[in-house]
C-alpha cells in the first residue's frame, strides 16, 4: 500500500520549536487558537503545550446554531486532557442578521443530512461535477453556462458557500480581536490537503498567516494525533467543516482524504496519472483532484509563512 509516513518525532520537535521561535518573535504572551473539536485544531493545541505549557495557551471555540454539538464536546474533551480553559462564542445572532439562514435551500439542509444526500446528487447529475467545484469557478471568475446550470448554482451553492464564507471570516476576526487584546500570536490549523484542494475560506480562519500544520497532509496530521496520543474519538472521527448537517470535508470536496493525498503526492514526484492511478485511485478521480488544485489557485494568494516542516515527497521527516 502507497505510504506517505512520516517521522512524528521529528515532526513533533520542529513544529514546537517553531511555535516558540513565534512567541519569542513577536514577543508575545503566548499563543491563542480556534479548537473546533476536529482532527487539525486538536492536533495544534496539543502541539502548542507541549511547546510552551498550558498556561500560554488560549484556545477558543466559535460556534453557531448549525455548529454540531458532538464536535464542540470533543472540543471541551481536548481541552480538559490538555489542561486548558475553553472560551466560547456564538456567532448565530450575527449569522442571522446577516441572513445567512434565511435562504430556503439553507433551511432544507437544517432539516435531515439526507437533504443534503439528495440535492448533491441531483447536481451532479446536471452540472457534471460537484457543488464544491462549481464554487471554486465562479469564485475563480468563470461564468458557469448554460444558464439552468448558473440558476441552479444561485438557487443552492451559492448561498452555502456565502453562509461558509461569512462564518469562516467572522471566526477569523474574532480571534484576530482578541489575540491583539490580550497580546498573544494567532496560530491557525490548516493542512496541506486543504489549503491544495481550495477547501478554506480565502481571508478567513483557515488562511491566516501563521499555520504551522500547513505543509503535511491529512493523512500525516492524522499521525500526529496518534503520535500524542489524543482521544480516539478525535482520531477517528470525519473531518466535517461543522457547516450542514451531514456535510463532512469528503462529501463537500468529493474526494476521500486519502485519494487527494495520493494524487498530490504522487504528481509532486513527477508520475504520469497513469501511475498514481495504479496506487489504488481510479484514474477519473485522479484527473478530477488535480483539477481541484488549478481551479483552486486563486485562494492561494494570501501571504503565509512558510510551515516549519514539509510532509512531500523528498522531505526529511518522509520514511
Amino acid at each position: 500500500m502507497y505510504s506517505l509516513a512520516i517521522d512524528t518525532d521529528r515532526t513533533i520537535e520542529a513544529i514546537t520549536t517553531y511555535i516558540q521561535e513565534i512567541v519569542r518573535r513577536d514577543h508575545s504572551r503566548g499563543v491563542i487558537l480556534g479548537l473546533s473539536g476536529g482532527l487539525d485544531s486538536c492536533v495544534l493545541a496539543a502541539l502548542a503545550v507541549r511547546a510552551l505549557g498550558p498556561q500560554a495557551v488560549s484556545v477558543i471555540y466559535i460556534g453557531d446554531r448549525d455548529s454540531d454539538p458532538s464536535i464542540a464536546d470533543r472540543a471541551r474533551e481536548v481541552a480538559r486532557l490538555l489542561g486548558l480553559t475553553l472560551e466560547t462564542v456564538d456567532i448565530s445572532d450575527e449569522m442571522a442578521k446577516r441572513g445567512v439562514y434565511a435562504p430556503l435551500f439553507v433551511r432544507l439542509l437544517r432539516l435531515s443530512p439526507v437533504v443534503a444526500e439528495i440535492s448533491s446528487t441531483a447536481y451532479r447529475l446536471v452540472h457534471g461535477e460537484p457543488p464544491f467545484v462549481s464554487a471554486l469557478r465562479v469564485g475563480g471568475g468563470e461564468t458557469l453556462t448554460p444558464w439552468y446550470k448558473r440558476l441552479m448554482f444561485n438557487l443552492t451553492m451559492r448561498h452555502v458557500d456565502e453562509g461558509f464564507s461569512q462564518r469562516h471570516i467572522r471566526r477569523r476576526a474574532i480571534a484576530e480581536r482578541l489575540a491583539r487584546e490580550r497580546n498573544l500570536s494567532l496560530i491557525g490549523a490548516a493542512n496541506l490537503s486543504e489549503c491544495e484542494t481550495g477547501w478554506f475560506v480565502k481571508g478567513g480562519i483557515d488562511d491566516l498567516p501563521v499555520q504551522p500544520l500547513s505543509g503535511l497532509y491529512k493523512t500525516q496530521v492524522r499521525q500526529l494525533a496518534e503520535a500524542l496520543d489524543l482521544p480516539e474519538a478525535v482520531r477517528t472521527q470525519l473531518p466535517s467543516p461543522d457547516m450542514a448537517r451531514g456535510v463532512t470535508d469528503e462529501f463537500g470536496i468529493g474526494h476521500l482524504y486519502r485519494d487527494i493525498d495520493i494524487v498530490f503526492d504522487g504528481h509532486d514526484r513527477g508520475l504520469p496519472e497513469s501511475e498514481i492511478a495504479r496506487m489504488g485511485v481510479p484514474a477519473d478521480k485522479v484527473a478530477a483532484i488535480l483539477e481541484l488544485r488549478r481551479l483552486s489557485a486563486w485562494k492561494r494568494t494570501s501571504p503565509h509563512e512558510a510551515p516549519p516542516v514539509s510532509g512531500k515527497f523528498g522531505s526529511p521527516i518522509r520514511r
